[in-house]
């Protein structure tokens, strides 16, 4: 790929996705159905993360350390206790979190959370059975390390597969250098372990002391995550740095090349690396280039919108939009379409509801929301 030309790119006002080498400017929603938006949820301080409940309420998380259940009626709940204290300190604190899948027999629940410890703080991964508004009998079922002192780049989303395996993303916490390609050290990668927190016996590095855990690594910040519906292959999308932000379809023990190959520069406009590609490292399904500051991804599966199904959606927290990124049947990415542009709000998470709606976090200090998206 030529870097010359994409940063050429940037330089527009236009926002392009590339994929296969083609850039691909945004739709602006001239393609994108009639929808409505309403607020059910006000108030939030800085929403991160939600998953939904089989009866159709919700859990959602609040960086500063809170996790709420929020019902199908827009009540909000008082915070969840039998959680550890999340240190909220830069980007970190309470964020990603996933409902097990047979929660109706199990009452599961799996948050992701920043947590001191020695040498400074990190990720980990607690598990506890949702009673009334306390989990129970929460114990944590991975924890990152080493800890850190830094204050960015946790990644911390939580996804299961068919297998009902908990996939953990982590970020570099700006220490790409030290961690992303370093197989001793959680940061940069994603890892994968069973419910329980012991390691499945199909992991890549199986038998490799201190790495039993990675699935794949040369990350940067991984802030989306989800499992494809018909493939149960899991997506990513990760932070670039200036540009660079990427997509991926994760393959076990796979490097994504973080930081020895990128298509984004330093954010003061040095280069970073002059390399986009090494052998042996995975290129991005596709990237942006300006960053859009990607968080939150889950596949449109359901009837209301039937035309989307199969679609990416993805917030950006920079241009503060929704992005339904259109797939075709081999997973090339054919266009984009905004939505949410007049609101102006940074979107921090997307799933798609039990009734086929689209749920998405506003993520602000003083008034996070959820909005429920419903055709109209």
């Amino acid at each position: 790929m030529n870097r010359k030309f994409l940063l050429g790119a940037a330089i527009t006002s236009s926002v392009f996705l590339v994929s296969n080498g083609v850039a691909l400017a945004h739709d602006h929603g001239a393609k994108t159905k009639s929808y409505k938006v309403e607020e059910v949820v006000t108030g939030l301080e800085n929403p991160w993360g939600i998953a939904f409940l089989p009866n159709g309420d919700a859990l959602v998380t609040e960086r500063p350390g809170h996790l709420r259940l929020v019902s199908k009626n827009g009540e909000m709940s008082e915070p969840i206790s039998g959680l550890p204290t999340a240190v909220a300190k830069g980007q970190g604190g309470m964020l990603g979190l996933a409902v097990h899948p047979d929660f109706e027999q199990n009452n599961m629940v799996y948050v992701c959370l920043n947590v001191a410890g020695e040498g400074g703080a990190g990720s980990e991964v607690h598990a506890g059975k949702l009673q009334g508004n306390t989990l129970v009998d929460t114990k944590p079922i991975f924890v990152a390390l080493p800890k850190s002192e830094t204050s960015f780049h946790f990644g911390c989303r939580v996804t299961f597969d068919q297998n009902k395996d908990v996939f953990v993303s982590l970020g570099d916490r700006g220490r790409p250098m030290e961690y992303a390609q370093h197989l001793d050290k959680h940061m940069g990668k994603v890892v994968k372990v069973k419910a329980d927190g012991s390691v499945p016996d199909s992991n890549p590095f199986v038998g490799k002391e201190g790495v039993d855990d990675i699935y794949t690594y040369g990350h940067r910040n991984v802030q989306g995550m989800t499992m494809h519906p018909k493939t149960g292959a899991i997506w990513t999308h990760e932070h670039g740095p200036k540009g660079g932000d990427e997509i991926n379809i994760l393959n076990a023990g796979d490097n994504y090349g973080w930081p020895e190959i990128s298509y984004g520069i330093n954010y003061n406009g040095t280069i970073l690396t002059d390399k986009t590609e090494m052998e042996g490292m995975r290129q991005p399904l596709t990237y942006w280039d300006p960053s859009i500051a990607p968080s939150g991804m889950d596949f449109y599966d359901a009837e209301m919108f039937s035309d989307w199904k199969g679609d990416l959606l993805i917030g950006s927290l920079k241009f503060r939009y929704l992005l339904r990124v259109e797939l075709d049947e081999n997973n090339n990415v054919v266009a984009e379409h905004k939505m949410l542009e007049d609101r102006n709000e940074r979107i921090r998470d997307v799933v798609q509801g039990p009734d086929g709606s689209i749920y998405v976090l506003v993520d602000d200090a003083k008034d996070g929301k959820v909005l429920r998206i419903t055709a109209s």
